[in-house]
């Protein structure tokens, strides 16, 4: 059973969040269009919430932070943590085909000289200073790292890429994976009701597809637009390698993550280079009308009880479509998009001490019946969000899903396979 002091914390969560779902949706009874008004900026954290700074180098833990805002027109933004390279162990992959350019700094024509920029591929222009020593200068051009595009967790209305917890758990993963891992800023409910989060999510896909491309035009032309900006992320450009894409998604993100899935799929030709090799799907926020077993004996389980998640889906989902079996709610509903023997590998997290388990379980078990890697992975005396919430974070338990999340991820990043198997 959970310690007393996360029994305790989780009676506090909870009231809490309820006070917030609930004062969310007395805000909205006032509002004049409160179902289907969909904000196209929105916002994707909110004041209430922890956030931790951008660091601007290598921290002591050897990963990067940056925080770029992607999209103009909305309020998507994704924090990006690069693991030093100097760091990493001696077989990193090489460059694969359909990656970013081969040559990870080229030398654009040089601007007129009274402009004086220099190109954003060169190596120290990329990092801002930020190479630690000469050796990671020698290998930073040879290294090219797997992307994981993680989605974080918070019922759709609360959470953010860069608040402290989510910042603490995807060092965790970059480290452990050597991977560059992009954190997604998605907007919120109930200022941006379904679909936006979903589109964030494939929006993401389509910038990272957006900068391979362009990595590979500013070998000729440069990498400057007309006003001076630059057109490339040079992290991205210098290591990322985005034929081996991982989607990781906690909660309400494995819903997001899920969704994106298919939606690459859809659109295979238009995401070129992007390949997804793998997704994580970390407790997944699943739900549906007729109720598991799990549901019924676990309705009032720790931090998010079944009645407060219908809130949150309330919250979500416009007034019109509400259903618990929605196709963003249910997984195995029909009509959610390519059969699920397309889908990607799929690593399944669920906590022992979790309502929304069996759904997820059921779920991994219809792909495995069409030949998918699906494995599960229940962890004994375990909550919802065990190895994502703050107050967790330091557990040994969430410092042991986080290596075996990472031995399984490998298989499918790794250029040459991967030895350890569920």
């Amino acid at each position: 059973m959970p310690s007393v002091a996360i029994k305790l914390y989780s009676v506090f969560f909870k009231l809490f969040l309820r006070r917030r779902l609930q004062s969310r949706l007395q805000s909205l009874s006032s509002d004049q269009s409160p179902t289907t008004s969909t904000s196209s900026f929105g916002v994707s954290s909110r004041p209430e919430e922890s956030t931790a700074p951008a660091n601007p180098s290598f921290a002591s833990d050897g990963v990067a932070t940056k925080d770029i805002h992607i999209d103009p027109l909305t309020s998507i933004s994704i924090r990006i943590f690069l693991p030093d390279p100097s760091r990493l162990s001696a077989s990193a992959p090489p460059v694969r085909r359909n990656s970013f350019p081969s040559q990870p700094h080229p030398v654009a024509p040089s601007p007129p000289s009274d402009l004086n920029r220099r190109s954003s591929f060169d190596v120290t222009a990329a990092y801002n200073g930020y190479l630690p020593t000469a050796d990671a200068r020698k290998r930073v051009g040879s290294i090219r790292l797997p992307v994981i595009i993680q989605f974080h967790g918070g019922a759709f209305v609360t959470g953010s890429s860069d608040s402290a917890a989510n910042d603490l758990f995807c060092r965790r993963i970059a480290k452990l994976c050597e991977a560059i891992v992009i954190a997604v800023g998605y907007r919120l409910a109930p200022e941006s009701r379904y679909p936006a989060p979903f589109e964030d999510g494939f929006k993401v896909i389509n910038w990272i597809a957006k900068q391979a491309n362009l990595a590979g035009f500013g070998k000729s032309v440069g990498s400057m637009d007309p006003f001076g900006a630059s057109l490339v992320e040079p992290w991205l450009a210098a290591h990322a390698d985005p034929s081996r894409c991982v989607l990781l998604g906690v909660s309400s993100g494995a819903n997001i993550a899920d969704y994106v899935a298919r939606k690459v799929l859809e659109s295979r030709n238009f995401v070129e280079p992007v390949r997804v090799v793998a997704q994580v799907l970390m407790y997944p926020f699943f739900i549906g009308t007729a109720p598991t077993q799990s549901e019924l004996k676990l309705a009032n389980s720790y931090f998010y009880d079944k009645q407060m998640c219908i809130l949150a889906w309330k919250l979500f989902l416009p007034e019109n479509e509400f259903s618990l079996d929605h196709l963003a709610a249910n997984p195995l509903v029909p009509g959610r998009g390519p059969p699920l023997k397309c889908m990607p590998p799929t690593l399944t997290i669920v906590a022992e001490h979790d309502w929304m388990k069996d759904r997820a379980i059921a779920y991994s078990e219809a792909l495995r019946k069409v030949n998918v890697d699906a494995p599960v992975l229940e962890y004994k005396d375990a909550v919802h969000e065990f190895a994502t919430l703050d107050i967790l974070l330091k557990t040994p338990q969430s410092q042991a899903c986080a290596e075996d999340v990472a031995i399984w991820v490998k298989k499918y990043i790794s250029t040459r396979g991967h030895e350890m198997s569920y």
